[in-house]
C-alpha cells in the first residue's frame, strides 16, 4: 500500500511563512528519502496559519528540490480558477519535473466570501464545477488541432488528475468520470462510509491514458506519532486548540501545545473529536495499532497522513515513525 504526506504548509507561533516553507521543504527532502509515495499541498487564502496559497508555486519550489518523490495538490480549489490557468500551471509543472506531478481538485472556496471577492470570483462559480473539471482534463490530455484554445505547456501531459471530497458530491463525480478520489477524512469524515460505498459501486473507467481501470481511494488520516502516548496526545492539543478556533471564527497561526485546554468548551470539544476521529495519536505501537484499524476497516488504495506540530522537528520525527509503521505494517500486517 501506497502511503503519502498531506502538508499545509502550518505557520506555527512565534514563527513566519518564510520559516514554514523552509520547513515544509525539510519534511518533503526527508519524505523524498524514505518510502513516501507523493507530497501534497492543499490550497487556503487568508489564513496567517497556513502559507500554501500560492500551491503551484510551493509545488514547483519543492519539486525542484526533490528526485523522487510525487509531488502535488491536495489540493487546487477549483471554483477561484480558470482551468485554461491551472491547466498551464500544472502542464509546466510536468514539463519541468516530467511525471512527477499530481492535480487533485476540490470543489470548496478555500476561503470566505471577502476571499471570493479578493479573487473576482463569486460562489456560484462551485456550480460549474463539473464543467470545469472536464475543460480541465480536454487541455491535459491528448491534442485537438480543432480546439479553439489549447494548454501550451499542458496538451498531452497528461497530469494524473485525482478528485477530492467531503461529501457524496465529489464520490459521485468521481466514480462518473472515473477519477481517483482522496476523501477529506482527516477533519469531515462524517460522510466517509456513505461515499466511500457510492464511489466504489458506481465507478466507471474514464478511459484516460494512465487512469485506473478500477475504482482508486485514498483515505486521509491524521498521525501524530511521539516516543510515548503522553507526549504525542500533548503535541495533539495544537491541531485541536487550531481546529476548535478556526470553527470558532477565531484563526491564526499553529498554537504551540499546552496541556490546558480549558478554552475548548465541552460542546466544542466534542466537535473536534468527531471531526478528527480519523487519526492515530500516540507512540509507534499505538500508532501502529489505530493506522492497522483505520485500513482494514476502510480497505484504502493508499494512504495520505497530515499531521498538524508545532515543532517541525516533532513533525519530522513523527513522519519518520508513521514510515517506520507503515513499513512494518506491509511486512507483517496486523
Amino acid at each position: 500500500m501506497r502511503y503519502s504526506i498531506l502538508d499545509l504548509a502550518p505557520v506555527p507561533e512565534g514563527s513566519s511563512a518564510r520559516e514554514a516553507i523552509a520547513s515544509s521543504l525539510a519534511l518533503a527532502q526527508m519524505a523524498d528519502g524514505l518510502g513516501y509515495h507523493r507530497y501534497w499541498l492543499a490550497e487556503h487564502h487568508n489564513m496567517v496559519g497556513i502559507a500554501s496559497a500560492a500551491t503551484s508555486v510551493l509545488i514547483g519550489h519543492i519539486a525542484g528540490a526533490t528526485k523522487r518523490i510525487r509531488v502535488g495538490a491536495g489540493g487546487v480549489m477549483l471554483p477561484n480558477h480558470s482551468p485554461l490557468s491551472i491547466a498551464e500551471q500544472f502542464g509546466t509543472l510536468a514539463t519541468i519535473h516530467g511525471d512527477r506531478i499530481d492535480l487533485g481538485l476540490g470543489r470548496a472556496p478555500g476561503g470566505d466570501g471577502a476571499v471570493f471577492r479578493a479573487l473576482r470570483k463569486t460562489p456560484d462559480m462551485a456550480e460549474n464545477f463539473p464543467q470545469d473539471v472536464l475543460e480541465l482534463i480536454s487541455y491535459l490530455d491528448d491534442p485537438n488541432p480543432a480546439a479553439p484554445v489549447q494548454a501550451h505547456p499542458g496538451q498531452g501531459t497528461y497530469v494524473p488528475v485525482w478528485m477530492l471530497g467531503s461529501s457524496l458530491f465529489g464520490a459521485q463525480l468521481a466514480a462518473m468520470l472515473g477519477l481517483p478520489y482522496a476523501f477529506a477524512s482527516h477533519f469531515a469524515p462524517t460522510a466517509l462510509d456513505e461515499a466511500l460505498a457510492f464511489y466504489r459501486a458506481r465507478f466507471q473507467p474514464a478511459g484516460r491514458p494512465d487512469a485506473e481501470d478500477g475504482p482508486r481511494f485514498m483515505l486521509a488520516i491524521n498521525v501524530i506519532a511521539a516516543d510515548t502516548d503522553a507526549e504525542a496526545r500533548l503535541l495533539q492539543s495544537s491541531q485541536q486548540l487550531a481546529f476548535a478556533r478556526l470553527r470558532s471564527g477565531r484563526p491564526g497561526k499553529l498554537p504551540a501545545p499546552t496541556h490546558d485546554l480549558s478554552e475548548i468548551t465541552p460542546p466544542m470539544e466534542r466537535m473536534v473529536g468527531e471531526a478528527l476521529r480519523i487519526s492515530a495519536v500516540g507512540s509507534p505501537a499505538t500508532v501502529r495499532a489505530q493506522l492497522s484499524d483505520l485500513i482494514q476497516r476502510y480497505q484504502p488504495d493508499e494512504v495520505i497522513l497530515t499531521g498538524q506540530i508545532h515543532d517541525p522537528e516533532a513533525r519530522r520525527k513523527s513522519f519518520r515513525i508513521a514510515a517506520e509503521v507503515m513499513e512494518s505494517l506491509q511486512k507483517t500486517p496486523a
